[in-house]
């Protein structure tokens, strides 16, 4: 009897994992293809507006920083655009940062280019990027904003390229996906694992639906057209947003603006983290806030993700002749949704196998998130505290 049993519950398991997979992989089938590459040939023109080229305010904030940030200002001032700005911020820096900027903007072809300022003290009720940024909004002279990463390298044509797309679009929102530059098998696993979760959870295809709640929001491509963030409120309105590039999504979306999201091979591109636990410590602080610092609402989905991302690995090998149908149903699926990625990232195909130990890592992950934040009564990131009970109340 207790055999029938096991049976039917590994028929029950296996057929809602099958069905969920496979609707994902279908639904993402039938929807990524309708996500722009403005790395194509056509989208190699000039923007189609009847007053030239608008301008654009590329806004990098930056707290210690130095590794990175001299390279991403380089790369920025090679722009085959004619008409922008960029505005670096220095945010409270400890390190080498402020001497690497100001280095940069000394240079001749940064003349006229690259605005620089520092901050020193963070004002109560902010976060320290977000504040840098709205900081560097107020002096912004663009009819475009940029918001971008300290760590992101720009090809050229990129700026050209993407307004050429939203000008075409009428769009209000651009984000452009990166292209992750990755050197070791630990950050595959987790960025590949990222990736499958993002599509799962997010879906890029129906961002351009207004009927839709589906949003987008990339730190390290986020254009906005000014009148747009201006009306939503700027990152005054997200003020204390752990999660400040998908929230910036949102309220664009939730205001009726005209979004949309694209892919563009190696026009962008960063390293994420450096080894599996560089991932880990990246999210760490997201997570949490993630599920609105709900414990119960992380662990039900601590749970979830688990289930449904081990069980099929795991369901397959405990059952016997047609019961594995289902499970190696879903897997399939999960594996066709890695062949999607590697079309599109340097994550071969074959990284399917190790997809139960990316969902072992982000169960970590999301533990060890909410363990600390509870812990220490806030967040700490990048040498500043935030109390748990003011980014409650920032959250949007």
């Amino acid at each position: 009897m207790s055999h029938f049993h096991g049976d039917i519950f590994h028929w029950i398991a296996g057929s809602f994992l099958a069905l969920v997979w496979f609707s994902r992989l279908l639904d993402a089938a039938l929807g990524m293809p309708k996500v722009a590459d403005i790395a194509h040939p056509e989208w190699n023109r000039k923007p189609a507006t009847p007053h030239g080229n608008p301008r654009v305010s590329i806004i990098v904030p930056a707290r210690n920083e130095e590794e990175h940030i001299g390279a991403a200002l380089t790369k920025l001032l090679t722009l085959d655009y004619d008409n922008y700005e960029i505005i670096a911020v220095n945010d409270r820096s400890t390190d080498g940062t402020k001497e690497v900027i100001d280095g940069v903007a000394s240079r001749r072809e940064a003349n006229g280019r690259l605005k620089v300022f520092h901050i020193a003290e963070l004002p109560a009720g902010w976060l320290g990027k977000v504040h840098a940024m709205w900081s560097a909004a107020n002096q912004a002279t663009g009819d475009w904003l940029l918001f971008t990463d300290a760590d992101v390298l720009f090809r050229p044509d990129v700026l050209t390229r993407a307004l050429a797309y939203a000008e075409a679009e009428s769009a209000d929102h651009l984000v452009l996906f990166p292209r992750i530059i990755m050197h070791s098998p630990g950050e595959r696993i987790t960025v590949a694992f990222f990736q499958t979760l993002f599509v799962f959870g997010h879906r890029p295809w129906k961002v351009a639906d207004p009927k839709t709640k589906d949003h987008i929001g990339v730190g390290a491509f986020n254009l906005i057209r000014r009148r747009v963030y201006d009306a939503v409120g700027g990152y005054k309105a997200l003020r204390f947003e752990v999660v400040d590039d998908m929230k910036l999504g949102k309220i664009v979306k939730n205001a009726g603006y005209a979004q949309r999201n694209v892919y563009g091979a190696d026009l962008i591109s960063l390293r994420w983290a450096k080894g599996a636990m560089g991932m880990v410590n990246n999210l760490t602080k997201n997570s949490f806030a993630i599920m609105s610092f709900q414990a119960w609402r992380l662990l039900l989905s601590v749970f979830a993700l688990a289930f449904l991302n081990i069980m099929p690995f795991v369901g397959i090998w405990l059952v016997h002749g047609w019961a594995r149908l289902p499970y190696a149903l879903a897997l399939a699926s999960i594996f066709g949704i890695y062949v999607g990625m590697s079309w599109e990232s340097d994550i071969p195909a074959y990284y399917f196998v190790l997809h139960p130990i990316g969902a072992a890592i982000f169960v970590y992950i999301m533990l060890r998130s909410m363990t600390l934040t509870l812990a220490r009564g806030g967040v700490v990131w990048r040498g500043t505290f935030y109390p748990l009970e003011d980014l409650k109340k920032g959250m949007v």
